[in-house]
């Protein structure tokens, strides 16, 4: 028999989140492998996968469709009415092209921002107003059409039909028969069959898939479960029918529709008709502001040599030819824009004081020093340019910042004033079902008793973070052990190794944004973060590739300790100190951490860190940068070379004198990724661009790229007289440090901050633990680990006094005040209180005074008051605690009573001095 096309125009990927069961590599590829010559995408809802099935698809010489079964409501989409008992029918939208796309971005993010209850929905009128380019199925057994026929009123079900095609045109709405093998399915087909008959419209055959073969229907059914929160055990469990959900074959689709040939055929015409072409080689920058007349480059370039003189006391020859280098690279890749824009958010962080700093590769471009954007000069610290923007790498370079985390919200606020609420958004994320956590999860599916459960998870190794359960099977020989010979946790293992890696829940990234200039819709479906804001529904690489810029905000509490530390400094002691007249080569600072007190200081705080900062006795801040670079998994065992290298107990070797000039900062230890590429560079003659791309084919061990860069790399040795061995030498002793080695600017500016933490606490002990406490106040381990600390230091903390000024840690000359609002059931509310009423009227002079004072404003619980005597902060009132704790409850009655009776307007019979004393007889 002559094979019949066909082509999946109703399919689910995981992303119809723990309903579908088909990762959406692994669905590609088998459409791949089935030989189909286009697939659509139509995940419940939302369009999370869209951009990675898109890229997926082309790269397998598949025509992706994408699409999406959205939920129709009943009548109005932001009603919440349950018309027939439910609240929503659903219907398969498919986009034929870029206009049809940008309609599904609209029609999905009106669905979640206006339309969510119980589901993300639409209605026919947000339809007709964005049908065009679109091209609609009438949906599963669960559609309107359908729900209809199976209510026996086909006159419902016939005039749906039609308005449907009145709404779209008869040549583009199309009827869906299905067949699962379920009878409810025959007697739907039979209908939509006479419908279609009798208003002109055409069938069409698809197969609703939700995993990729009839196997997995069990561990889908499982997978149902995981998401109801069921077991398999319970009889009234979700569960689909029939096994026949899968990818099917264009022979068993015609086997399953042996009287509907033409309806199989009309997949392959509405896939011919579906031609979307999206574009990954363009960018939707935000305008910066810049001044009439000047191009976004020339701006950038005045601003930056304004900098470059500004903020370097001596610039040299090295700084002028780098800044002009930076500054052709930035204008051949057109990221001029990106960099002013990012200069904006900085230049506003600096106006409010608020102090933040850079991570990662941006803190290598001068231009970004000179602007204002980082505080670290590249030149000075031998910072790659290359690891920030390589003109041979076509991709938006990454700038992630970090802000005192308590200011974070400011930032974001700013940005989207400037921008607008509808250009800026937060970022999607998911979490995926990983082995440890999808064995958990499909061991209680099982009915597997938790103790089992934790049993088995716990085989699988902690630190082998990407290791696979055929990996855990193969490597781990107790884990594999009990797969052989328990047969209950056999089940398991089996079901989790279908569902390891999909997608598990979606969430708002930590802390990446993203703007742009045309209203994020035009690129994205949103819908709403649980505070009420904007995320994406893609995640941050599809938004990278569609050419979105992504930022990341990220809030530090170090760097929020490091302001609060500067405020105390200025109150306690009356000095303006700046982060920026910090010297860097301070003695005391450097004999701090030679002494390895470092317990609050930023990054070398661990035990571990400890012990190594000691032996090493730092003398720079970049002998704190290949510490932070090296205490890690791998370098790690590098450390004590290093150290021995440094205080001359170990000889300094190179396998060729070229390399020490590349290695001597570190005594002859590859440490940075930075070193890495000059080596390439040196040895190999590549050049910083293509040194970078060697670096990332080893990274993403892309073997094609390293066989033809290893060649290139020998034999740029060769042709400077480098023998073939000790080439070959050198390229084995960098292969794994471009791996694992550390971004040099990264480590830079986390040293630099490390060493002015470091520097506050060895000159401002009382005000940098101050700061700490603050920061801590909530974080019950580390605030003791910082109280143990001031305890070492000699540092004496105050416990909380309701007749100090302080809500929270404060110092008090060399002393520090517990804050109130930092005891237990007090808060920052009651405390400032509190604190507002005895500025108002003056000390609390006894317990009755202060309840009927403080009763007055705020309703200070017993709790409340009770937590106040226990810590100590009666005591400069009434030093027997617990003389104060068996009256409180009944001087606080009183003080209600009184406050009552103000209320109530016999207060008159009372002035406000004699009425405490009447009504709380009991003074201690």
């Amino acid at each position: 028999m002559q094979r019949r096309p066909f082509v999946h125009l109703h399919t689910h990927s995981e992303y119809s989140l723990l309903d579908g069961a088909a990762r959406l590599d692994l669905l590609v590829r088998r459409a791949a492998e089935l030989e189909m010559p286009a697939l659509a995408l139509t995940d419940h809802g939302v369009m999370y996968g869209a951009i990675d099935f898109y890229i997926a698809c082309r790269a397998a010489g598949i025509k992706p469709i994408i699409g999406i079964e959205v939920y129709v409501a009943p009548d109005w989409h932001k009603s919440r009415s349950r018309a027939g008992g439910r609240s929503y029918r659903h219907l398969t939208l498919l986009a034929a092209n870029m206009e049809g796309y940008r309609n599904l971005l609209k029609l999905t993010t009106y669905a979640w921002l206006e339309g969510f209850h119980e589901k993300p929905r639409i209605d026919r009128e947000l339809l007709a107003a964005h049908r065009g380019g679109l091209i609609v199925l009438s949906g599963c057994i669960s559609g309107e059409i359908s729900a209809a026929v199976l209510d026996e009123d086909y006159a419902r079900a016939l005039e749906t039909a039609a308005a449907y095609r009145d709404i779209l045109g008869a040549d583009n709405f199309y009827l869906e028969l299905q067949n699962h093998g379920l009878e409810q399915q025959q007697k739907v087909n039979a209908a939509l069959r006479r419908i279609a008959s009798e208003l002109g419209l055409q069938t069409v055959c698809t197969n609703d898939v939700h995993y990729l073969t009839s196997e997995d229907a069990y561990a889908h059914e499982v997978l149902l479960c995981i998401g109801t929160r069921a077991t398999m055990r319970d009889p009234d469990h979700m569960r689909y029918e029939s096994d026949q959900f899968f990818l099917k074959t264009a022979e068993e689709m015609a086997q399953a529709f042996p009287d509907d040939a033409d309806a199989i055929a009309r997949t392959v015409e509405i896939a011919d008709r579906c031609n979307l072409e999206l574009a990954f080689n363009r960018t939707d920058l935000p305008k910066p502001d810049v001044p009439e007349g000047m191009t976004p480059q020339q701006y950038l370039a005045k601003l930056a040599y304004e900098g470059l003189h500004r903020r370097i006391a001596r610039v040299t020859d090295a700084h002028e030819k780098r800044l002009a280098h930076e500054l052709s690279v930035i204008e051949q890749t057109g990221f001029a824009e990106y960099m002013l824009i990012v200069r904006d958010f900085a230049s506003f962080a600096r106006e409010r004081g608020i102090h933040f700093g850079v991570r990662g590769s941006a803190a290598g471009s001068l231009t970004s020093y000179c602007i204002e954007i980082t505080d670290v000069d590249p030149v000075h610290y031998d910072l790659t340019f290359e690891r920030f923007l390589n003109p041979e790498r076509a991709e938006m370079p990454d700038i992630d910042m970090d802000f005192e985390d308590t200011r974070r919200g400011e930032v974001l606020e700013y940005v989207t004033r400037k921008y607008g609420r509808d250009h800026v958004a937060q970022i999607a994320t998911f979490g995926t079902l990983q082995p440890k956590q999808v064995l958990k999860d499909a061991a209680r599916a099982l009915g597997m008793s938790v103790a089992q459960s934790e049993r088995l998870a716990g085989l699988i190794p902690t630190q082998s973070k990407h290791l696979t359960l055929e990996e855990a099977l193969e490597k781990v020989s107790a884990f594999r052990n009990i797969y052989e010979t328990d047969e209950e946790a056999r089940r398991v293992v089996d079901v989790a190794r279908r569902l390891q890696g999909i997608a598990r829940h979606a969430s708002v990234h930590a802390a990446g944004v993203v703007i742009s200039k045309a209203p994020l819709v035009e690129h994205t479906p949103l819908q709403r973060t649980g505070d009420g804001g904007l995320q994406t529904q893609y995640p941050a690489p599809a938004l990278a590739k569609i050419g979105l810029l992504k930022m990341d905000f990220l809030g530090l509490i170090n760097l929020s300790i490091l302001s609060r530390c500067l405020e105390f400094v200025r109150q306690n002691r009356g000095v303006e100190l700046r982060v920026e007249d910090i010297p860097l080569d301070d003695a005391a600072t450097f004999d701090l951490l030679g002494r390895g007190e470092t317990v609050g200081v930023f990054q070398l705080e661990s035990p571990g860190m400890r012990r190594y900062i000691k032996a090493l006795r730092p003398t720079s801040v970049q002998d704190l940068a290949a510490m932070v670079a090296l205490y890690r998994p791998g370098p790690m065992d590098q450390i004590p070379l290093f150290i021995a290298a440094k205080h001359g107990r170990s000889e300094v070797r190179y396998l060729h004198p070229k390399l020490e000039p590349l290695l001597s900062e570190t005594y002859g230890v590859i440490v940075y990724q930075d070193q890495v590429l000059t080596v390439v560079r040196d040895i190999g003659q590549f050049s910083m661009g293509q040194a970078d791309l060697f670096r990332r084919a080893i990274s993403k061990k892309i073997e094609e790229d390293l066989g033809r860069m290893h060649g290139q790399f020998v034999q740029g040795a060769l042709a400077q007289g480098i023998s073939k061995e000790t080439a070959e030498r050198i390229y084995d002793l960098i292969k794994p440090f471009a791996n694992y080695g550390f971004n040099k600017a990264h480590a830079v500016c986390y040293a630099l901050l490390a060493y002015r933490t470091a520097y506050l606490k060895a000159h401002y002990p009382v005000e940098y633990m101050a700061a700490l406490l603050a920061c801590y106040a909530d974080k019950p381990d580390k605030l003791a680990v910082a109280l143990a600390e001031c305890k070492r230091m000699g540092i004496p903390v105050r416990h909380p006094d309701v007749n100090a000024d302080t809500s929270e840690f404060a110092p008090e000359g060399e002393a520090i005040r517990f804050g109130l609002a930092d005891v237990k059931n007090v808060g920052k509310a009651a405390a400032t209180a509190i604190i507002e009423e005895r500025r108002a009227r003056g000390p609390y002079r006894s317990l009755r005074d202060f309840c009927v004072r403080v009763h007055g404003t705020s309703n200070i619980t017993r709790t409340a008051l009770e937590s106040l005597i226990k810590c100590g902060a009666f005591d400069s009132i009434h030093p027997n605690r617990k003389a104060l704790l068996h009256i409180a409850g009944e001087v606080l009655a009183a003080a209600q009573s009184h406050q009552r009776i103000r209320a109530s307007g016999a207060a008159a019979l009372f002035d406000d001095e004699a009425a405490p004393d009447l009504l709380c007889p009991v003074e201690p």
